[in-house]
């Protein structure tokens, strides 16, 4: 599947420009004198640390790099994803980091057969095609796995079929308005909408439908239309279904599969992701009242009519659900100063097919930023806090290697981890995407107007990003959609999630490969460049800076948003002042810690009671994050502790913050409503003013 990329391009990708072998040759005499002459921890010389990591990139080497991880498809769990793991271990090895691999025994879920047909009554029969067009070698020796949903129920149904659209509760709503029952059908959906797949599997059996459809649209003018079918997960939550909040570890406690806990992760319903050309013949097929206009995929489909038709499908799906060995990889920088303190950077390795850019495009740029931090390391940096390199395995079945290793260091992230910095699909296409909890905003500003826009020359990102936004927005972490979910949602460490582009169009199919990274995404390999330079550069930074660069009044100023939202759409029933007295402690507690800020690095670092001083302020910083967890959860999914970002329950849920008040507006019946959403605001109001006493560090 891969080309070779000096061939289309290799005028240009070089490994360095004559003017920044220059320029990197005289940093490197200049930190050279530094070393000598000053202590690590002259600011002048971070700095120059800082400039040497972002003039030591080449695109050719994170190209390189991205070649050889998806020389060939690696799922988890199966033997090529051995020589994956080997490929990043003997990476961090060489470049001569502390490096450990951590297995888990955990389940996972594998196709055995699948098969769709259309049975018309005239006695004619059509076996739809089910996977990739143009694509011939699903076997063994290819490792390259047919399309399927991963924890999807084995099953075969009979049915006439529905198209549901996005399949939302919305989407029913409009199936009913219409006089169309899905009960005792099969339901097509096309992908998207907002709505997760096992979300909109959920939402189907609860309306009686006897299995699920689903296809993608694609994008015929990026390389995909028609041809790539979307592979995925549809198991609900995250981590090891048999060790539901503990490791699954080698000898350890499993439940078994038949236990309500496992069992109510998984679909009642069978469900296939489908091409989209098979969809077509389908969706053509079908009778019933006419679909609504915004249903019918910008007029690229046959679609005129929602269902159901004068036809039947038979859909079979034969899976197996295993235990299976996965391993995280590790490499481990040892602070000098405060070697127990984490900042944990990390990226899944594991990928449903040849995974360029989702995941490997992430995994290449951590390899370059590790390589240039061993190049730092040579000239004389040693960062002050621990830096840890993770490598996830089996994300896409539901973030389980970083779960599990969560899970089974709960105490001692929640003790020492500064920061959790993710990138997954670090390049998709153009334009760079921030997400992160609101104390890191001011950080990310700073990065960005340091590292070079890939697409705009003699532009930094930040300009770039003000360019196409009007302003630099950040998102918030509230999806469960990537590594961050048990960092942030479970055990309350500060995140961050980076990337180019956005909604990739060979998303989850054979088709995301190398070829596809150079004829679309990134040719050049300049994205990858400025990913690895802000992701880089924030673990400097929050490795380096004496005082951890955590600013709350962002997270006030965030919060304080939120409680207006809210005023706008409760009436005078729901009382808000718990939440304003909460937010404006929170508020108080921010500008106390930045004006110590201030004065601790107005004077000079030279004796320890400062140090303890800066310690004790640092881990106050550190630790306020932590308490916007509470022990009992979001109701209905307990794991996840965040009351101010975490998933949803409630389908119908209005905001992407404070879950619990959300689902309580959308999901609470009207006898017991108000009572319900006043308990959610109490909650978080308590919440925030942890966050706060945790911030000022007193008792009183």
């Amino acid at each position: 599947m891969s080309q070779n990329l000096t061939k289309p391009n290799s005028s240009f990708i070089s490994k360095r420009s004559p003017l920044c072998t220059s320029l990197f040759l005289v940093i490197l005499v200049v930190i050279g004198l530094y070393t000598v002459h000053h202590p690590h921890r002259n600011p002048k010389n971070a700095l120059l640390f800082q400039q040497l990591f972002l003039s030591s990139a080449t695109n050719y080497t994170v190209s390189s790099y991205l070649r050889s991880l998806t020389s060939h498809p690696h799922v988890a769990g199966t033997k090529p994803s051995l020589e994956t793991i080997h490929y990043v271990k003997t990476h961090f090895q060489n470049l001569g980091f502390e490096t450990h691999t951590v297995p888990f025994r955990t389940l996972l879920s594998y196709p055995l057969h699948a098969s769709v047909s259309m049975h018309f009554s005239n006695g004619t029969v059509f076996n739809l095609p089910l996977n990739e067009m143009g694509i011939t070698n699903y076997d063994v020796s290819s490792s390259l796995i047919q399309p399927y949903h991963a924890f999807s129920p084995s099953g075969t149904t009979l049915g006439k079929v529905v198209f549901a659209n996005r399949g939302t509760e919305d989407d029913y709503d409009a199936l009913g308005r219409m006089e169309v029952n899905v009960s005792g059908c099969i339901v097509m959906v096309k992908k998207g909408g907002g709505l997760g797949r096992g979300a909109v599997v959920e939402i189907a059996e609860k309306m009686g439908a006897l299995g699920v459809l689903m296809y993608a649209e694609g994008d015929i003018s990026r390389g995909s239309f028609g041809f790539g079918v979307e592979r995925g997960t549809v198991m609900r939550g995250v981590g090891d279904p048999l060790t539901p909040g503990w490791a699954g570890v080698e000898d350890g406690e499993r439940l078994e599969l038949e236990d309500n806990k496992v069992s109510e992760r998984f679909p009642g319903i069978p469900s296939l992701p489908l091409p989209f050309k098979s969809a077509q013949l389908i969706l053509e097929s079908l009778g019933g009242p006419l679909a609504p206009q915004e249903w019918r995929d910008s007029g690229r489909s046959n679609l005129s009519r929602v269902g159901p038709g004068l036809f039947m499908v038979n859909f079979t799906y034969q899976g197996e659900k295993k235990l299976a060995t996965i391993y995280n990889v590790f490499a481990v920088i040892r602070g000098l100063e405060e070697p127990d303190r984490y900042v944990l950077m990390g990226n899944h390795r594991d990928a449903w097919t040849y995974g360029a850019v989702d995941p490997n495009s992430g995994t290449a740029a951590l390899l370059d930023i590790a390589r240039r931090y061993a190049l730092m390391m040579r000239k004389g940096w040693n960062p002050r806090r621990t830096i840890i390199f993770c490598s996830w395995d089996a994300e896409e079945f539901g973030m389980i290697g970083s779960t599990e290793w969560v899970e089974q260091n709960l105490v001692n992230l929640g003790a020492k981890a500064v920061a959790y910095l993710n990138v997954d699909c670090a390049v998709q296409g153009p334009g760079f995407f921030a997400g992160a909890t609101p104390q890191l905003d001011n950080l990310i500003f700073e990065v960005t107007k340091k590292v070079k826009d890939p697409d705009l020359e003699f532009a930094t990102i930040y300009d770039k990003w003000t360019t196409m936004n009007g302003k630099s927005n950040i998102e918030r972490l509230t999806g469960v959609d990537s590594d961050f979910a048990p960092f942030l949602q479970h055990a309350g460490v500060p995140s961050v999630d980076i990337y180019y582009g956005r909604d990739f169009p060979v998303y989850h199919t054979a088709f995301d490969s190398f070829s596809w990274m150079i004829n679309h995404a990134d040719p050049f390999f300049w994205r990858h460049v400025a990913v690895a330079g802000v992701w880089g550069l924030l673990g400097i930074r929050l490795a380096d800076d004496p005082i951890l660069p955590l600013d709350y009044l962002s997270y006030a100023k965030q919060l304080q948003g939120y409680k207006d939202t809210l005023s706008g759409v409760l009436d005078a029933s729901i009382s808000l002042a718990p939440l304003a007295a909460s937010i404006q402690e929170l508020t108080s507690a921010a500008k106390q810690a930045n004006n110590e800020t201030k004065n601790l690095m107005a004077r000079e670092f030279t004796n320890d009671l400062l140090a303890l001083k800066i310690r004790a302020l640092n881990d106050r910083l550190m630790l306020a994050e932590r308490g916007f967890l509470d022990t009992d959860g979001i109701k209905g999914k307990e794991w996840f502790k965040h009351l101010i970002y975490g998933p949803r329950i409630g389908h119908r849920s209005e905001f992407d913050f404070f879950p619990g008040i959300s689902d309580a507006i959308a999901e609470s019946s009207r006898r017991d409503r108000d009572a319900t959403i006043q308990h959610e605001v109490w909650r978080v109001a308590r919440a925030i003013q942890r966050a706060a006493a945790a911030l000022r560090g007193e008792v009183f």
